[in-house]
């Protein structure tokens, strides 16, 4: 796997079926933690790991709230929940981070990156990320098409939900745990 720290996890079998679900996560909203779950149940996960690069790419230039902040409250919204768990990685690309991984979770923008040939040197290793990446579990957005034999089924409320949405104003679609922390620091304040 392509994790350099574990911060927080279960204990698993040997033979567990792992699922990893990459993104900044800033803030996590409802909608990771429901996209997770049903990836878990749909795809007979033991545990779905939020993965946070250390420098995600795209956003290299992130600054508020800070990286280890981050992580504190990601880590607070998954505490209470079965079958999360959280890692942090130095790679960037989906393909580095989902190796080693059963399934690997992401929402259609995201595969529509992923598929996107400029963030890559170019076709052939486009190709060979995408050839290299588990299962998949795609959760639908508006906009965004996915292929039906990868999308979740998750409920038509979800599908606007977003971290960019959250940082523009739309608070109640946080975590607890990150409305708590927005409200006792402003860290996601517009």
């Amino acid at each position: 796997m392509a994790t350099f720290g574990l911060v927080t996890a279960p204990h698993l079998p040997l033979d567990a079926r792992l699922g990893v679900y990459p993104g900044s996560f800033n803030p996590p909203t409802v909608a990771h933690l429901e996209i997770a779950l049903t990836a878990r149940e749909h795809h007979g996960l033991h545990r779905v790991d939020f993965a946070v690069s250390t420098v995600t790419l795209g956003k290299e230039s992130v600054m508020r709230p800070p990286f280890e902040e981050r992580l504190a409250v990601i880590e607070a919204s998954i505490a209470e929940v079965d079958g999360l768990g959280l890692i942090v990685t130095e790679h960037q690309l989906i393909a580095d981070i989902a190796d080693g991984y059963d399934v690997v979770v992401m929402g259609a923008d995201k595969w529509a990156q992923v598929n996107d040939v400029a963030w890559y040197p170019d076709h052939a290793a486009r190709d060979a990320a995408l050839a290299a990446l588990p299962a998949l579990a795609l959760a639908p957005r508006t906009g965004f098409d996915v292929p039906d034999e990868h999308a979740l089924p998750v409920g038509a409320a979800l599908l606007d939900v977003s971290s960019s949405a959250v940082r523009a104003g739309r608070t109640e679609w946080m975590t607890d745990a990150a409305r708590r922390h927005h409200e006792a620091t402003g860290a996601w304040a517009p």
